[in-house]
């Protein structure tokens, strides 16, 4: 969700409690946040249930919300805990890192080289997928999380990055670019 789609004074408004710019926010930030939700949880109802969970959850908590540059990413958050919560419901809980670990050394698990790891990857049910993503997304440190979900969830310019975080270009293509790297060694193990 672009910051830009949402003026400081309908932010600050809304903070305050008016109803019709509580509203107006909502409008604007669903359609991110179902967009967010269909390419995180696990089906479609499921991506529905999230988004109206972060709706809710926004009209109820946007008088704690610090800034307009935070929104984003705590609804992201917010959408990403409503996923993995509805997962577990359903008894779909990925596995640990730690438990694979000690499966593979327990020789349960094969051992895989990168090639075999990510073509095994893709061969995995699109439901689990967009499970481990959200898992590898929240797995990252806050810093590479915020570029990552500008970049790669709202397809934001670097340039567009660079001016929400007050980061010169090279620095976001630097954390672009290690925040890929985390996520792809995450998803691979």
């Amino acid at each position: 969700m672009s910051a830009a789609a949402i003026s400081p004074n309908l932010f600050e408004a809304a903070r305050l409690g008016d109803a019709e710019a509580i509203a107006r926010l909502l409008e604007t930030t669903q359609p991110d946040i179902r967009r967010y939700a269909r390419a995180t949880c696990r089906s479609s109802a499921d991506a529905e249930d999230a988004t109206q969970e972060a709706l809710w959850i926004l009209f109820r908590h946007v008088g704690t919300i610090r800034s307009l540059l935070a929104l984003s990413a705590w609804l992201f958050s917010v959408v990403r805990r409503e996923c993995l919560r509805l997962a577990r419901r359903a008894g779909l809980v990925p596995v640990r890192r730690e438990c694979l670990r000690l499966a593979r050394r327990a020789g349960l698990v094969p051992a895989v080289d990168g090639a075999e790891a990510e073509a095994a990857l893709l061969l995995r049910p699109e439901a689990d997928l967009r499970l481990d993503v959200a898992a590898a997304f929240e797995a990252l440190p806050p810093h590479y999380r915020d570029v990552a979900l500008m970049r790669d969830v709202k397809e934001m310019t670097i340039e567009e990055i660079a001016a929400a975080l007050g980061a010169s270009r090279q620095t976001v293509k630097a954390r672009l670019h290690r925040a890929r790297a985390l996520m792809r060694e995450y998803l691979t193990r």
